[in-house]
């Protein structure tokens, strides 16, 4: 009797049937392992296509759970009450840093597909032996691990801390928590800023931007919260989360995501303004290639759907308060970042093919 009186009930959370979505996750799981084997065929039949499509993917998916991680350890630094019945689905996406380290390993193996700066012998590029003292691979894996090392650890830690105080209450597990979320804050906006620059800025290492980490901090910041919106829309239409997500949760979320199409626009305008004004060749070159041919067309879109289409539309507290029309444009904005990345990521691939066809004429 003593033991039931000191055991502290189990949230619903805790009590999720899986069996319930068997059918889902088998079908989830094929399409996963058929995937797999297409990318083993590509990386083969033409790696260095695949080695761009890989890593376009990769960065989606890691803004994603980055962008979680990062609400996380805000909810513990700044105490905040709203988000603690959503907590433990932005820990569960946060841990999945641990499996996009394991997807990292094909950008490893395929980095001279995608970083030309690794193959360029010193001497030959005056822009590049200026750089070598970051740019060279050993630093590049040393970098990598301990991104990835500070990810894993902190959100696995916070993930264990809150399950074990789910189950016995324990308020010093809040302690511990916050204690983590404080020193992994500036360790986070570190990790992101250079892991953007290594994965992403140096696919044109003549290129340089020293806003470029806040903005791929803005929208990881923002589709995360996106995720979050479809994923309690998805449990709750399952059965979980009745009665403790209201609408005020929406309104919220809604609000965050508000805020960070905003602060994106903001970034994405002050690093294109100060670029165009500079008018430095090393600078331009990336707005150039992506304003021109097919490029400009896409960026439109992003520009039109980023920013003011779901700015209009997330300004009426109704669609904010309505869990079904706040979760299309949760997906739009999902589509939007992938957009982005692509944006950011397959350009580099084709300014490469025009350059080589170049040099055989």
């Amino acid at each position: 009797m003593s033991e039931r009186l000191h055991t502290a009930p189990m949230p619903e959370g805790e009590y999720f049937d899986s069996r319930r979505f068997t059918g889902l996750s088998t079908l989830l799981g094929v399409i996963a392992v058929v995937s797999l084997l297409l990318c083993l065929v590509g990386a083969f039949v033409n790696p260095h296509q695949f080695s761009y499509s890989w890593l376009f993917a990769f960065v989606f998916f890691f803004t994603l759970c980055a962008g979680c991680f990062f609400w996380t350890i805000v909810h513990h630094a700044t105490d905040a009450d709203w988000s603690v019945v959503v907590r433990r689905q932005l820990e569960n996406i946060a841990v999945l840093l641990g499996v996009l380290a394991v997807l990292f390993i094909p950008i490893l193996l395929l980095r001279r597909h995608l970083y030309s700066w690794m193959d360029i012998p010193l001497g030959h590029e005056a822009n590049l032996d200026s750089k070598r003292a970051y740019l060279n691979f050993h630093w590049f894996f040393i970098r990598t691990i301990i991104f990835f090392g500070f990810w894993i650890v902190a959100s696995l830690l916070l993930r264990r801390f809150s399950a074990r105080q789910d189950k016995d209450g324990n308020p010093l597990f809040t302690i511990w928590m916050r204690r983590v979320s404080f020193i992994s804050l500036p360790l986070f906006a570190l990790c992101l800023t250079f892991g953007a620059v290594d994965w992403m800025m140096s696919l044109n290492f003549r290129w340089y931007s020293t806003m470029f980490g806040v903005y791929i901090f803005a929208g990881t910041a923002g589709s995360s919260m996106a995720l979050l919106v479809l994923v309690i829309t998805a449990l709750r239409q399952a059965g979980y989360l009745k009665g403790i997500v209201t609408f005020e949760h929406y309104l919220i979320m809604g609000k965050w995501m508000l805020a960070f199409c905003v602060f994106w626009a903001y970034i994405g305008f002050g690093q294109y303004m100060l670029i165009w004004y500079a008018n430095i060749p090393e600078e331009t070159q990336f707005f150039l290639t992506r304003n021109t041919q097919s490029w400009w067309a896409l960026s439109m879109i992003l520009v039109i759907g980023r920013f003011f289409v779901p700015f209009g539309i997330l300004l009426l507290q109704s669609i904010k308060k309505n869990p079904h029309q706040l979760s299309i444009l949760a997906g739009w904005m999902l589509l939007m970042q992938m957009l982005d990345m692509y944006l950011i990521v397959l350009p580099a691939l084709h300014v490469y093919l025009r350059y080589t066809e170049q040099a055989c004429t």
